[in-house]
């Protein structure tokens, strides 16, 4: 794995390295002491997954608060997102700020999105599949979110959403 760090510490874009060969290819998505050596969150706790028929899909702005905070490594298997990761760190250098990144099947880039940041992406395709592995299990008591239009952290979406539940809709403004 190659691991690009952004402009927010600990928010890294991750491209695979693809092993190929007459059958296809085979390539390492996750490694404890690549994290581990990165300073990065490297224990997996829960994978998830979530589909998404329509384009234009948004869901997030998404973190769990203390003491269940989440490390998130984000990969598009199917079709393609473009994924953000939002600094709520108020001890950041880059707090309120954010990165986006295309991540989709045939570029099978991830992105690590650390504790304390926030995480959403809008579909780019129809049926979208998004794979996440996951430091700690989901905890609906520490589930929180921020608005993904919140005028706090001016996210340039590549398009605008279609689709998304009322609770993203809704979230009141950004009060830090």
């Amino acid at each position: 794995m190659r691991f690009e760090a952004t402009k927010i510490p600990g928010v890294w874009i991750v491209d695979v390295e693809r092993h190929e060969d007459e059958r296809g290819f085979f390539a390492r998505t996750w490694c404890r002491e690549e994290l581990a050596r990165l300073g990065l969150k490297a224990e997996l706790a829960q994978c998830s997954v979530s589909f998404n028929a329509e384009a234009g899909t948004l869901r997030g702005m998404h973190y769990q608060a203390a003491p269940r905070e989440e490390a998130k490594f984000v990969s598009c298997v199917r079709g393609a997102i473009y994924d953000v990761a939002l600094d709520l760190r108020a001890d950041s250098p880059t707090y309120r700020q954010w990165v986006g990144v295309e991540l989709s099947e045939t570029t099978m880039r991830m992105l690590f999105v650390p504790e304390g940041c926030a995480h959403g992406f809008v579909t780019l395709t129809q049926n979208a599949l998004v794979h996440y592995q996951i430091s700690a299990a989901f905890s609906a008591d520490h589930a929180r979110g921020v608005r993904w239009n919140d005028a706090a952290f001016r996210i340039a979406w590549p398009r605008e959403p279609r689709a998304m539940s009322k609770r993203d809709a809704t979230y009141p403004d950004f009060a830090p």
